[in-house]
């Protein structure tokens, strides 16, 4: 690629990143607050319209069965603090995973369902992966980046997308190479408490889950979990937390054996959205 056209695409790509993610600490007028959200709604959509077009969004499949009454009242519990409809998909991807984009959206790939040992578990890490659109660290990990890898902008610029798919496309290489903060992963987990326990689930599910990680760093670990925070540390501010607020978390029981079975359906037929 010569110099003079990595140049055009690099400018393409900042002023993209300058117009959809407002800088922070900033007083934002109402109507640039406004187009923010808008942005946040774009971007989801690209990000969307860009793993549909991958063949990764399964359509139907009784993953869903499984999946929905876990994560609907967790929704609905998020719900009243954010400014989009939350809406979830089931993804098919090699690696157990979740991850929330901007705009509302949940991604949670199959191989997850079959990875959590109960339901719990299950709950926590779709409440952390919420907790993260409600601090809006997508977005934030979008103004943090000062490079976009140039095969991923090349390859759409082929394409002639706009501008929200470029960086739409940008910020899947970011989510799958887990870029957030350590500060904010941790944040992600307080908060994810609150809402697990909001929407009546028991938030030492992930306590548990980061027991499991701590217990199995000995043997190798899905990739998605490699680059998160030290796992004692997260328990230790969970509970920590837990401590702080008896009224919200103190009827919780803190005993793995009280946790409730999880299993997805075997050989689950999947339908891709095309």
């Amino acid at each position: 690629m010569n110099a003079s056209r990595r140049l055009r695409l690099w400018a393409v790509a900042g002023a993209a990143l300058a117009l959809l993610v407002p800088a922070r600490n900033v007083a934002i007028p109402a109507n640039a607050q406004q187009a923010a959200q808008d942005a946040e709604l774009t971007i989801g959509q690209e990000t969307f319209n860009e793993l549909k077009a991958r063949g990764e969004i399964v359509d139907s499949s009784p993953l869903y069965d499984a999946l929905l009454p876990v994560i609907q009242p967790i929704m609905q519990a998020a719900q009243p603090r954010y400014n989009h409809p939350f809406k979830v998909y089931v993804v098919h991807e090699a690696q157990p995973n979740a991850f929330a984009t901007p705009g509302g959206y949940i991604y949670v790939v199959d191989a997850l369902l079959y990875f959590v040992k109960n339901k719990e578990q299950l709950a926590g890490t779709l409440c952390h992966e919420i907790a993260h659109t409600l601090h809006h660290d997508s977005m934030e990990l979008l103004r943090k980046e000062k490079q976009i890898r140039m095969r991923e902008i090349g390859g759409a610029i082929v394409l002639g997308p706009t501008r929200g798919h470029v960086i739409a496309i940008a910020l899947l290489g970011k989510l799958h190479s887990l870029s957030y903060s350590r500060e904010a992963e941790s944040r992600a987990d307080l908060t994810g408490a609150d809402v697990c326990a909001a929407a009546g689930s028991n938030p030492w599910g992930l306590v548990w889950l980061f027991q499991e990680f701590k217990d199995a760093r000995a043997r190798e670990i899905p990739q998605f979990l490699s680059d998160h925070p030290n796992d004692q540390n997260r328990i230790n501010a969970l509970e920590r937390h837990f401590r702080n607020d008896t009224a919200t978390f103190g009827h919780f029981d803190q005993n793995a054996q009280s946790a409730t079975p999880f299993s997805a359906p075997k050989n689950a037929k999947e339908v891709f959205l095309r």
